[in-house]
């Protein structure tokens, strides 16, 4: 049977830091796309927000997710990881405090994802869902690339 593709930019609102879940969308778009099995592959087309793929059940997780992060690259600047010597700012800082620490969290995190589609659906484990990372505090529009490449459904 032929490989084929379907490739397509799914656009998401965000309303700052957190977490949007993005597995409903991506499912019903490979529904739409009639690929049966295959890979999926997705690409943040920004660099300051990141994907991930984590708990679906219990919010803390992610809540927990955020706040190491914030801990780990604080706005504030950052010291030598020894803890010793003084607080660097950040060069760069053109669009606010927030700028380039969500430059160095997508960094640290995923810029990119790539998926198994089977039965037309992602498969993902039970508690598991995909989701865009927004790293600044303020709201945004994002875009994300998604490109399937497998089998089409044989009855169509």
């Amino acid at each position: 049977m032929p490989l084929q593709q379907a490739l397509h930019q799914l656009e998401i609102v965000t309303t700052g830091e957190g977490f949007t879940d993005l597995t409903a969308q991506l499912n019903h778009w490979i529904a739409s796309s009639r690929i049966k099995r295959g890979v999926l592959h997705l690409t943040a087309l920004h660099t300051s927000c990141s994907l991930t793929i984590n708990e679906n059940a219990d919010p803390r997780v992610l809540t927990d997710l955020s706040a190491y992060l914030k801990a780990l690259v604080p706005e504030e600047g950052f010291r030598p990881i020894n803890g010793l010597g003084e607080r660097r700012s950040y060069l760069h800082d053109d669009e606010g405090p927030d700028d380039m620490p969500a430059h160095i969290r997508t960094a640290l995190t995923c810029s990119t994802l790539s998926l198994s589609i089977d039965q037309g659906r992602l498969l993902l484990g039970i508690w598991q869902a995909i989701y865009l990372w927004e790293h600044r505090r303020h709201g945004s529009h994002r875009r994300v690339a998604i490109h399937a490449i497998g089998e089409m459904n044989s009855h169509e």
